[in-house]
């Protein structure tokens, strides 16, 4: 059954970002998928993410009410890719209430806008309410708002874990959710079962009313706040009636050109098919990470991005693909995404990145194939040649379990570790944390940091030249960590100078002033933006005044805080480490004293 007249993602976006503007909401733009300042995840893994500061209470420039769509990418279930609707990146519709409507209202307008403005009929509706825990009563307050909707009570079920969000780190806001579901069979059954596979989750609005702390205790939020999240890609296969997300829009431009590429029809046969989805998935998850800058390496984000190419490599061998092919679906990707202008601005970077890494790849395939084909003549795989495959054929942990699956047999993935140890710590997933705090964390410590970084910033261009650009940062109350564009190690000398510049600005105890404007007067009046990031018509600008320059400040950013309003409070800076992370890319990692 097709419903409303979308058949386009660009169709889909609008009619949400519509919608809920004429609600009074503000669009945000969408953010990098590296989240700026939070150590908690990899990448950014929901709408709600860059909004954490603002969803603990400080005040968002277009106001209380906000929508939007996120890119987003979630790794924890890779494995998964190569059915119908699991991805990797993803777009998120979002919309939220900072304080302001609570769930009447956000239940009202979700309902309103997947009804009538979708078309989703009610009679194959259906909704989950939180059952309650020990920590939080059951959410009885929605299911009656669901009630007095139409919805008879037979198509409302309460669950528990599926019917809690958060937070997002160890700590900070969350709460139940309610979410909405569609019968994707001719006729739906009068209760409704979340078991049974016909009805597809079309929505989810996150009611947070909680505040978790530091001590795993939940208290009531000060700020309640609405979160809505809508997958584009399950939404539109919904509405053009399709239970394979790859039949939409969406992928059939990078589809069609893997046919091209291979010779091979997709949904002919089950495992070309299979093939054919991880390979559309995992290249679009690719441009898209390389877009925001993140490049093939062998830990964190990087080690992520290698591991999606290599097996979409792989799976291109599967298809009997014996060119490099990779680039060549990025392109398709940059030109169906044509609204994201980043991806057409670092076109040849993404080009260019994928096919250095599918040379390197493919110059030890095939060897190290021949190698595990020995090594699984076995019952098991030992750690020792696990990590072999890794260190000297690049094959990611993850694909010599895969392909061992397929075989049936085990690896030693516990051997492997403690060979990996010897060499160097791997980050393997992107849903794995790697601090206890993040953009949760408001903490004094993680406010100075917060704000030597922008010192550091204004120092690294006064020390190394004017053409120095933040290139990204993260922090957490340990340190900080910032990475600008440089082409060479720094001497040590230069290094000297920028921490005394830094610490010579602390003992000063500038003012650190917070200002709202129009984005176009914040670049006007010379503050510095991160690079790739992307700000709404509405900033906050913080400067740190100084009196004694000609300008009237030494550094002035676009940014959402937290931060000290003195210098004098951060105490002394200290760099430990400076490192490159990538060609062009220098990192320092500071603490404060």
């Amino acid at each position: 059954m097709v419903l409303a007249k979308i058949r386009t993602r660009q169709e889909l976006i609008r009619a949400y970002i519509d919608f809920f503007k004429s609600k009074g909401h503000g669009e945000i733009p969408s953010a990098s998928v590296v989240p700026m300042n939070d150590p908690t995840v990899l990448f950014t893994t929901a709408g709600m993410h860059p909004l954490v500061p603002f969803l603990l209470g400080e005040k968002h420039p277009l106001g209380k009410r906000l929508c939007d769509v996120q890119k987003c990418i979630r790794t924890g279930d890779i494995d998964e890719v190569g059915d119908e609707v699991h991805h990797t990146f993803f777009e998120m519709l979002g919309n939220w209430s900072l304080g302001d409507y609570w769930k009447d209202e956000a239940i009202r307008m979700t309902f309103e806008f997947q009804t009538k403005i979708l078309g989703i009929p009610s009679d194959k509706y259906a909704v989950t309410c939180f059952a309650g825990n020990k920590d939080a009563v059951k959410d009885g307050e929605s299911a009656k708002i669901w009630e007095s909707l139409g919805l008879p009570k037979e198509r409302i079920a309460f669950l528990i874990d599926d019917n809690w969000w958060g937070p997002a780190g160890a700590m900070g806001p969350c709460g139940p959710c309610t979410e909405q579901f569609y019968y994707m069979g001719k006729k739906a059954p009068k209760r409704f079962n979340p078991d049974d596979k016909k009805w597809v989750e079309i929505g989810n609005d996150v009611l947070m009313q909680y505040v978790k702390d530091e001590g795993g205790e939940y208290h009531s939020a000060k700020q309640k706040n609405i979160d809505f999240g809508g997958g584009v890609e399950r939404t539109l296969a919904v509405l053009n009636g399709f239970d394979d997300n790859y039949l939409t829009a969406i992928f059939q431009p990078i589809i069609k050109e893997i046919e091209k590429i291979s010779g091979k029809k997709y949904g002919k046969e089950k495992g070309e098919t299979r093939a054919m989805r991880i390979i559309a998935d995992h290249i679009r998850a690719a441009a898209f990470m390389i877009g925001d800058g993140v490049v093939p390496g062998n830990v964190e984000r990087g080690y992520v991005l290698r591991r999606l190419i290599r097996r979409a490599i792989r799976y291109g061998k599967e298809l009997g693909i014996n060119e490099n092919f990779t680039a060549k679906i990025a392109l398709k990707v940059i030109e169906d995404y044509n609204d994201y202008r980043e991806l057409e601005k670092n076109r040849n970077e993404i080009l260019t990145r994928l096919d250095e890494e599918e040379n390197r790849f493919n110059k030890t395939l095939d060897v190290g194939m021949r190698e595990f084909e020995k090594f699984a003549s076995g019952k098991s795989i030992s750690g020792k040649d696990a990590f072999l495959l890794y260190q000297s054929y690049g094959f990611p942990i993850e694909m010599t379990e895969e392909l061992a699956r397929e075989k049936k047999i085990r690896v030693d993935k516990e051997g492997f570790s403690e060979e990996n140890k010897k060499h160097q710590k791997l980050s393997r997933t992107a849903s794995a944390g790697q601090f206890k705090s993040g953009l949760a964390d408001n903490s004094e410590q993680t406010k100075k940091l917060h704000t030597v970084t922008h010192l550091l910033n204004e120092a690294l261009r006064r020390v190394l030249g004017q053409d120095v650009r933040q290139k990204g940062s993260n922090i957490n109350p340990e340190r900080l960590r910032f990475d600008f564009n440089f082409s060479r190690k720094l001497e040590d000398s230069e290094i000297e100078r920028i921490e005394v510049l830094v610490n010579n600005k602390i003992k000063e105890k500038l003012e650190v002033r917070k200002e709202e404007m129009k984005l176009s007067d914040a670049i006007n009046s010379g503050a510095q933006a991160e690079f790739g990031a992307k700000y709404p018509e509405k900033v906050f600008v913080y400067t740190i005044v100084d009196k004694k320059e000609k300008r009237g400040w030494f550094s002035k950013e676009i940014c959402t805080g937290p931060h000290a309003d003195n210098t004098g409070k951060i105490g002394k800076f200290k760099i430990v480490k400076e490192e490159s992370v990538a060609a062009g890319i220098r990192r320092i990692k500071g603490i404060v004293e």
